[in-house]
């Protein structure tokens, strides 16, 4: 066995070609099965061949696949990279973008120029704009009914016409700028200025005022200024400008009677105008109401011509005089015309200048009716009549220097921050130089100089005496004022424009010797106009400025201190028991006052639980009369509505 295997080891049995079957079925059936075992191997073969052929194709496909899966991946690979770039250009724009609209967020809007109606460029420009439309309303007249101006000056009224076209474009630009208020602002938007302006009835007008009408002198020649008249529909322009210059002049009354001169005279001046050329189109000299014949050397010169024509005008307007009778119909129907104006202009002017004249003289009959009132009163009572003409003369001082004015009436139709802003402008520096005011805050400032009263004294006339009790303070605003002995004659000093006396009473500082009493007679020498600030209403003011309160008393201690007028153990000392009684009196009344709340309070309280009370009792009865049969059909809704 050991022989076998070594030599089995050693020398390999070399594979044979039958297989195990073949072996076992000896060699009597390897015949028999050769021919199958050919035809199984022949199949197995072909079989291989195919499977070789598929696992060939698989390995072409799988490479094909590879290969496609690569390009895929390359496609893709691309693919981001193309993104990447995209992403990159898009964020680059974005950034570019956020760029441009953080700069446009950064520069503030272009500012476009705006006319400010409200402000005096815009008059000024108004008063440019007004000449040509009272050019082209007087001459253009003038130059259609009267020839020989128009030819002897041509070259002047190209300059004339052609400036003031010019001035009209410009305005319409304006007009197309000027701002509007929406909700108090000022518009500054060009579109919404643009659309304002053309919803206007006047840029209709301003559209037919600036139609080039003279293309009509290349074919009918330039002595026919009558197609101009376009230019007449600007004419919204001058009234704006004499309304504007009536609100800003300083004599409105005698602006309204030279107004009112003005379109009287343009009246007559057109009617003038008009009759000439009826004249010339019936014929000069064809009968007794048409101007005479122009061949007479007389009536043929241009100066004879107008001056006529405007005299001729004067008389039938204002129906003065004798005018010749009209011949023909055309001449009756301007006549009547004529008359129905005048009448209308009589009328005018009668009710304008005697509104004017009673405009002029309101204040001057209000004044006199105080005078007259007084003067009853005084004989009334049987005033002496040393004391009568010294009221007397008062009042012509009022009258002469223009004081009549009552200046909480004239203001009380503003605002309260106007008003406070023109005492300002009056009074403020004055209230400036008195010693305690000077450097306080600028609200208490303000809060005095609306507090402010004007009074005006007589001569001989007392401010105050000594030992009287000081209420006010005064300011020397204009005039003189003499500190006298008790004599009356003496004096001692004189006070003028700026002076002041009486701050350190007002005060109440606690030690001052003299108290709150005046240590000095003031006289006044002449008329003197003066300020005067009470105390209640400084303290009225100081309620809301403590502090200001306490830097005004040091202040008044320090001025007291350095005159040697203060008692310093009693200004260091406690409290004044004056004070404090004036403090408790303050108290009760609050107190008081917060009683009748309270009680007013409780009576509302009770009146209105009363109600409820009743309001109650009423529900509960209500509720009493429902029946069980009226709540079932509540019930069977409730109950569908829980199921």
């Amino acid at each position: 066995m050991l022989r076998d295997l070594v030599s089995h080891r050693v020398n390999p049995i070399e594979e044979r070609n039958d297989s195990f079957l073949e072996r076992i079925r000896g060699p009597a059936l390897k015949d028999a099965t050769s021919g199958e075992s050919d035809t199984h191997r022949k199949k197995n073969k072909k079989e291989d061949k195919k499977d070789e052929i598929k696992k060939d194709e698989k390995k072409e496909e799988e490479k094909k696949d590879d290969k496609d899966g690569d390009k895929k991946k390359e496609e893709s690979k691309d693919e981001k990279k193309d993104e990447k770039k995209d992403e990159k250009k898009d964020e680059k724009k974005d950034e570019k973008k956020d760029k441009k609209d953080d700069k446009k967020k950064e520069e503030p809007p272009k500012e476009i120029w705006i006319m400010d109606p409200a402000a005096d460029q815009y008059y000024r420009w108004l008063s440019v704009i007004a000449g040509p439309v009272f050019y082209n309303l007087i001459m253009i007249v003038t130059r259609a009914s009267f020839n020989e101006l128009q030819s002897s000056y041509t070259k002047l009224w190209i300059v004339l016409d052609y400036t003031s076209d010019v001035i009209y474009y410009m305005d319409t630009f304006v007009r197309s700028r000027t701002g509007y208020l929406e909700q108090g602002l000022l518009v500054k938007d060009a579109k919404k200025l643009r659309d304002k302006y053309r919803t206007t009835s006047q840029f209709k007008y301003d559209m037919i005022s600036m139609i080039p009408t003279d293309l009509l002198f290349l074919q009918y020649g330039f002595d026919n200024p009558e197609f101009r008249f376009n230019r007449l529909c600007k004419i919204q322009r001058l009234f704006e400008f004499f309304e504007r210059t009536e609100t800003r002049t300083s004599f409105p009354n005698m602006f309204r009677i030279s107004n009112l001169v003005l379109y009287i005279l343009t009246i007559i001046h057109w009617n003038a105008c008009v009759f000439f050329s009826i004249s010339k189109s019936i014929g000069f000299g064809s009968d007794t109401w048409v101007y005479p014949n122009i061949s007479h050397p007389e009536y043929s010169r241009l100066a004879r011509k107008y001056i006529y024509s405007l005299y001729w005008s004067t008389l039938t307007l204002t129906t003065i005089g004798e005018t010749p009778a009209p011949v023909k119909d055309v001449e009756f129907l301007f006549v009547i015309g004529d008359f129905l104006t005048g009448v209308l202009i009589f009328a005018s002017i009668v009710g304008n200048v005697g509104a004017m004249i009673s405009n002029m003289n309101a204040s001057r009959a209000e004044f006199q009716a105080k005078i007259d009132s007084i003067k009853q009163y005084m004989q009334f009572r049987k005033v002496t009549r040393d004391l009568e003409a010294r009221v007397i003369k008062w009042f012509d001082y009022l009258w002469t220097e223009k004081k009549t004015c009552d200046e909480k009436e004239v203001l009380k139709s503003l605002p309260d921050k106007l008003k406070a802003e023109i005492a300002i402008n009056v009074h403020l520096d004055t209230l400036k130089k008195v010693r305690i005011f000077q450097d306080c805050e600028a609200g208490l400032l303000i809060e005095l100089v609306l507090k402010l009263e004007p009074q005006v004294f007589s001569p001989g006339d007392y401010i105050c005496k000594k030992g009287d009790i000081g209420r006010e303070m005064y300011i020397i605003k204009e005039g003189k004022l003499a500190v006298v002995a008790d004599d009356g004659v003496t004096q001692f000093v004189v006070l003028s424009d700026g002076a002041y006396f009486g701050e350190i009473s007002i005060l109440g500082i606690k030690g001052s010797k003299a108290g709150n009493r005046r240590t000095a007679n003031i006289r006044s020498v002449g008329y003197s106009d003066l300020f005067a600030l009470s105390k209640d209403d400084l303290m009225e003011a100081l309620t809301e400025y403590p502090d200001a309160k306490k830097a005004l008393e040091e202040k008044g201690k320090a001025i007291l201190m350095k005159d040697n007028l203060i008692d310093e153990a009693v200004a260091n000392a406690g409290a004044d028991p004056k004070d404090l009684e004036e403090k408790i009196v303050k108290l009760q009344d609050n107190l008081d006052g917060m009683q009748t709340k309270f009680a007013q309070l409780m009576a509302e309280f009770t009146s209105t639980q009363a109600r409820l009370k009743q309001r109650v009792t009423q529900m509960e009865g209500k509720v009493k009369s429902i029946k069980p049969e009226d709540l079932a059909e509540v019930v069977a809704d409730k109950d569908k509505k829980v199921q």
